[in-house]
């Protein structure tokens, strides 16, 4: 048994306003005991002095690729497996050290990425999949060009992220499967999207139907489902369908999220910021094409009102990132700083470590400092409800960052 102490913390426990000044967190092996309002001493603990720093939950990315090396699909799809997992390795990692103790990979994760990380072959975050995104044909998750003719067996090229499936039966039986091979949860494509080449941004995808088949499979193993959905009908699709976590939702009116606000508890909005940032910035020198450019500036233009709509109106809502590329996922730490004119510092720690939790089934155990939940911990040079810049700083301002009580990182 391993007991291990953080004294003198300045807590944030991931949902309360008050703050535990001087408090101390008793960590026995990979979880927390006690959370104390004073000094706790224990014979033979090792302690740690916070030195009255900020501490607050490891960090959640609700939409995170691990697969997410290139924005060049056919390059990705055609990449040799161990190389591009030993590019998600450096993915994970890389997370990892800027504070993201959990992950959610809505797309292209898979059970042997989680194995690795908890047997400790990979360095990573906790790591939750959905397997294979269900996309129908011609839908975001078809990266094919228009030009590309169907194999003569009449199938699809194999994709990195999605699964072309069309049909009532066929969505039930492919998430019936992603769900034994342990997905954490199932992902469909309701809206277009960018990436994708001959679907535009405003198109419906998939029947009621369809989507409320997947609700159905996903429920049957108290699981549930995501949503990539950019358009105003598309998330009120969801509610209607029982989909819980509304991902992206850029293009929607106050009056959609008054209603998911109504939704609480069983509907979530995940916006991602960064992933367009990114796009608008870097999007030429990363291969995007100029009918991709156009599509993402039309999202973008709505994104930051639809964010706004959804804070004034209290939607529940998470973090998450989306980015694609090695070299630009250190902007990953930057969706608290491209939302925070909209978002009070607060509310913006909620959505990565409690909310997050919520959406993803997990209150209690990540996104917490609380007795029973995982010991993911950062410890922060400075009070991020202060200065929120803080927080897109990982490198600088991150003193210690802990997993499951062992430290990634440790300047103390």
């Amino acid at each position: 048994m391993s007991i291990q102490v953080v004294s003198n913390a300045l807590i944030f426990d991931g949902k309360r306003d008050e703050l535990v000044e001087g408090g101390s967190i008793v960590i026995e092996n990979d979880r927390i005991r006690e959370v104390s309002t004073g000094h706790v001493r224990i014979d033979g603990a090792n302690v740690i002095d916070a030195g009255g720093r900020f501490v607050m939950p490891g960090l959640i990315d609700a939409h995170f690729h691990a697969y997410s090396i290139t924005l060049n699909m056919h390059q990705l799809d055609t990449m040799p497996m161990p190389t591009k997992v030993a590019h998600a390795a450096r993915l994970l990692r890389g997370t990892l050290h800027r504070g993201y103790t959990t992950v959610r990979d809505p797309a292209g994760g898979e059970v042997g990425l989680q194995l690795a990380i908890n047997q400790g072959l990979m360095e990573g975050p906790r790591f939750f999949y959905g397997g294979k995104a269900l996309s129908q044909t011609g839908g975001h998750g078809d990266m094919r060009p228009a030009h590309q003719a169907d194999d003569p067996c009449g199938c699809a090229a194999n994709f990195t992220f999605s699964e072309l499936v069309d049909g009532v039966d066929a969505v039930r039986k492919f998430c019936r499967n992603e769900l034994r091979k342990g997905a954490d949860h199932i992902k469909v494509f309701i809206s277009g999207g960018v990436a994708s080449p001959t679907d535009p941004v405003w198109m419906p995808q998939y029947t009621d139907e369809e989507i409320e088949a997947a609700v159905y499979e996903a429920g049957t193993r108290r699981k549930y489902v995501v949503a990539h959905c950019h358009t105003d009908d598309g998330a009120r699709r969801c509610l209607k369908t029982g989909v819980r976590s509304i991902d992206h939702c850029t293009m929607i009116t106050e009056e959609t999220a008054a209603l998911i606000k109504q939704a609480e508890g069983k509907a979530y909005a995940v916006p991602t910021i960064a992933v367009m940032e990114q796009g608008l910035v870097h999007g030429k020198e990363m291969g995007m094409s100029e009918e991709g450019i156009a599509k993402l500036r039309e999202v973008h233009t709505q994104a930051y009102a639809s964010l706004e709509y959804l804070y004034r109106q209290g939607a529940r809502m998470g973090m998450g990132t989306d980015l694609f590329g090695e070299q630009y996922h250190p902007m990953q730490n930057r969706e608290f700083e491209f939302r925070s004119d909209i978002v009070k510092p607060i509310d913006l720690l909620r959505s990565a470590t409690s909310i997050n939790a919520e959406i993803m089934q997990k209150s209690g155990q990540i996104g917490c400092i609380a007795e029973g939940a995982y010991a993911d911990l950062v410890v922060i040079d400075g009070n991020p409800l202060q200065d929120i810049g803080l927080m897109a700083r990982p490198d600088e301002s991150f003193a210690l960052i802990m997993k499951g009580g062992e430290p990634v990182r440790n300047r103390l």
